[in-house]
């Protein structure tokens, strides 16, 4: 009878199992000494552990944001507005402004002229329709001189 044809024999059993037993102890012995290995060749550690100074990067200044510049283009409109508005005539009515270049727009309201050491300087409340919503501003503006007006104060409510 050929070898493969046997019936199993229960001695074999004990070659089985110890065949399996090694086999688990080499992989035990392996699984504890990786580790051990890792912690002998210094490992990982955080207080070793350094910025690479030999990564150079740089950056580009910030470009201004299109809002941030539409924004600048509708204040300059509003004190345009404002320092060519003539007071009187008015007689409380709001000063309408409109920017061709941002879409913007709104009104001038609360519109009063004042003399602030000499100097003449008109305050106002404004609003401004646009793409990005409606906002309320309060301002300031004064003659430099030259017949040049400067835009003093000009805040979001």
């Amino acid at each position: 009878m050929s070898r493969i044809a046997q019936p199993f024999d229960s001695r074999q059993w004990s070659l089985i199992a110890s065949a399996s037993a090694q086999a688990a102890v080499k992989v035990a012995i392996v699984l504890v000494a990786l580790p051990l290995a890792a912690c002998g060749a210094g490992g990982f550690s955080l207080e070793q552990a350094e910025v690479d100074r030999t990564i150079l990067t740089s950056s580009t200044p910030a470009a201004a944001s299109p809002i941030d510049q539409d924004r600048a283009s509708d204040q300059a409109t509003i004190r345009n507005a404002v320092s060519s508005a003539d007071i009187q005539e008015l007689g409380g009515q709001a000063v309408p402004w409109a920017n061709s270049d941002t879409g913007s727009r709104g009104s001038i309201t609360e519109l009063a002229e004042s003399r602030d050491n000499g100097q003449l300087c008109r305050r106002f409340t404004a609003s401004r329709e646009s793409f990005d919503g409606v906002a309320l501003f309060k301002g300031e503006v004064c003659l430099a001189g030259a017949g040049a007006w400067r835009m003093q104060d000009f805040k979001a409510l």
